[in-house]
């Protein structure tokens, strides 16, 4: 080989060498990832729907003053038991003591001014009986004794209501029960039917909650609904008594009144859990997932199936209706049969090829959910959150 050749190509494998060192290197190929599948089944709901409440008086009296005017005592506190008649609370007196005197003092007078009449009226009919005076002057002297009697009548009257002014400042209490409020304190000048104390009559008792209005047409008056105190886990059984009409206007949910049987009676205040038994779902027939088979897509949520001939994974987007503890509720997307991957979705692409992870001892390569028919009930797929 000729000086001058080698000098020609020395420059030509200088630049084969530079683009062989320059080009990048092959992709390693993307690893096989195990991965743990569950075969899609139906099965019932676990869970119960589970309201907070807790015990009142079927009877809540706001017991105030017929008048108005500076409280001077009060006699219960809150949390006290009283009896029917016993004094409540007391207000200062003296003015209306005062009006009574100035009623009594008018009765008086007109009583004065009746008995004149009376005895006119008696003169002058004996001067009528003779024949001294006209007929049309006895009259005069009737229609005198009549507005005067009149006059009497009304400041008599004027007498009673002034009396009874006066004994309105006793308050009293008309049942027996348990003060649950106290609301004004002596030195507080109160209006004429302000409520002062709140008693909660002896007698039935109801367990009180409220639902969202999305349940409230599933309650009806007479169904059976499971008390269960907190405090001491016992359970009870109640009936609705009562749903209401309308949505409390802050809170936007339906109060719902149960009563209870007198020997269930419990202490009034009580926190309790209720369960009606009308929104009972345990005989739904549902799809359900582990939360950790979830992905979110977008605006809404996916899973990923295995496609077992080629042994790869494809997302599938699903629709969450509700929790059942750490399951989802599936209404769309899914069918009994497909297998779901259950853990480490979060680390997959679409087409990505996988293999079944096999813990030790493990026999079966594929996790099968409870056979069951793949409907799902309005009822499970209108809910949004269920409480354990």
């Amino acid at each position: 080989m000729s000086p001058r050749f080698i000098l020609k190509a020395t420059p030509v494998l200088l630049s084969a060498l530079l683009l062989a060192a320059c080009s990048k290197p092959a992709p390693p190929e993307e690893p096989v990832r195990a991965v743990k599948l569950m075969t899609v089944g139906a099965g019932s709901i676990q869970s119960s729907l589970e309201f907070s409440a807790d015990v009142r008086a079927r009877v809540e009296s706001r017991l105030g003053f017929r008048v108005g005017g500076k409280v001077v005592r009060r006699a219960v506190d809150l949390g006290q038991t009283v009896k029917a008649g016993q004094v409540i609370a007391q207000l200062d007196p003296q003015d209306y003591k005062l009006a009574a005197d100035a009623a009594r003092a008018q009765v008086a007078a007109a009583q004065t001014n009746r008995d004149l009449a009376a005895a006119d009226y008696k003169r002058y009919k004996e001067l009528r009986d003779q024949n001294f005076i006209s007929g049309a002057e006895l009259e005069r002297r009737d229609t005198a004794l009549k507005a005067a009697q009149a006059q009497l009548e009304q400041a008599q009257a004027q007498l009673n209501s002034q009396g009874n002014q006066a004994g309105y400042t006793t308050l009293v209490a008309d049942v027996s029960g348990v003060v649950t409020a106290v609301t004004a304190e002596v030195g507080q000048v109160v209006a004429a039917g302000t409520p002062v104390v709140q008693i909660a009559q002896d007698g039935p008792r109801d367990v009180v909650f409220s639902v969202p209005e999305d349940k409230v047409a599933m309650i009806k008056t007479g169904s059976k609904v499971e008390v269960r105190v907190w405090a001491s886990k016992t359970v009870v059984e109640g009936t609705v008594r009562e749903v209401a009409a309308s949505a409390d206007p802050v809170t936007r949910t339906f109060t719902v009144k149960v009563a209870l049987d007198g020997k269930d009676a419990l202490p009034l205040g009580t926190t309790v859990s209720v369960v009606p038994k009308s929104l009972d779902r345990g005989a739904v027939q549902v799809i359900k997932l582990p939360t950790t088979a979830l992905l979110k897509s977008g605006a809404g949520s996916s899973v990923w199936v295995l496609d077992t001939a080629s042994m790869t994974v494809k997302s599938q987007p699903v629709v969450v209706a509700t929790a059942d503890g750490n399951d989802a509720v599936i209404t769309q997307g899914l069918t009994p049969g497909m297998q779901v991957v259950v853990a480490g979705v979060h680390v997959l692409s679409p087409g990505q090829k996988v293999t079944v992870y096999q813990p030790k001892g493990a026999v079966a390569p594929v996790a099968s959910a409870p056979a069951a028919m793949d409907s799902v009930a309005p009822a499970a797929a209108a809910s949004a959150t269920v409480a354990k």
